[in-house]
This record gives structure tokens, C-alpha cells and sequence, in this order.
């Protein structure tokens, strides 16, 4: 099935802040907070986004790119990961519309973005 529009799930290093204003563009977005997720490894946290057919977003670099490569390597597949610099949220928030708005989700199955 074809998917236009990128679903979010943050990883919970990724302030909540930039969910709420990603969500008044009209984006969906998932916490891990909201998830009931705090304190799961980086894998499950994949797993569940990859379950819940969500992007996942993260400011862990090293452990989520060796993630990304795991998944090639094993033929899984993800919705995407974006690895995000650590910013004002404002200024990250943009940086994600950015991508959002000109990125479809069928687009970012198995890719690994930087913002």
C-alpha cells in the first residue's frame, strides 16, 4: 500500500517540544514517552516504530546508523531513520518540516536521512 506522508515516532532524547510543533503542521508524531516506552534498548525501539510502520527519529548517530546497516544487511526492512544534530528545537523543528514536506514515506522505507 502506498503512503504519502511520513509518520514520526521520536526517540526519547529528542525533546517533546519539537513534536508539539511538528503536530501544528498537521504532521503525526509518536514520543517514546507517549509510547510508554522509556528506557528500551535502541533495537526495540526500532521494532516498535518499524511495527507501528513509523520514521524514527533519534540524536544517537553511532548506535542508530550501526542499526540502519544490521537492517541491510539482514534484508529487514525499516520506515526510514533520521539522525538529527542537536539544536534549538525551533531550528529542528524546520529542519524536519523541510524533510516532511518533501519526502513521501514510500520514499524513506529503508533510508537513512540526516536533518
Amino acid at each position: 500500500m502506498s503512503r504519502l506522508f511520513i509518520e514520526l515516532y521520536f526517540d526519547e532524547d529528542v525533546s517533546v517540544f519539537v513534536a508539539d510543533l511538528i503536530r501544528a503542521r498537521g504532521f503525526s508524531v509518536t514520543t517514546t514517552r507517549e509510547a510508554g516506552r522509556l528506557g528500551a534498548t535502541d533495537e526495540e525501539q526500532l521494532a516498535h516504530a518499524v511495527g507501528l510502520r513509523r520514521t524514527f527519529l533519534t540524536h544517537n548517530r553511532a548506535d542508530f546508523e550501526q542499526l540502519a546497516r544490521e537492517y541491510f544487511a539482514a534484508g529487514r526492512s525499516h520506515c526510514g531513520i533520521v539522525i538529527a544534530v542537536r539544536r534549538p528545537p525551533r531550528e529542528l523543528a524546520g529542519r524536519l518540516l523541510s524533510l516532511l514536506n518533501t519526502v513521501t514515506a514510500d520514499e524513506m522505507e529503508n533510508q537513512l536521512r540526516y536533518v
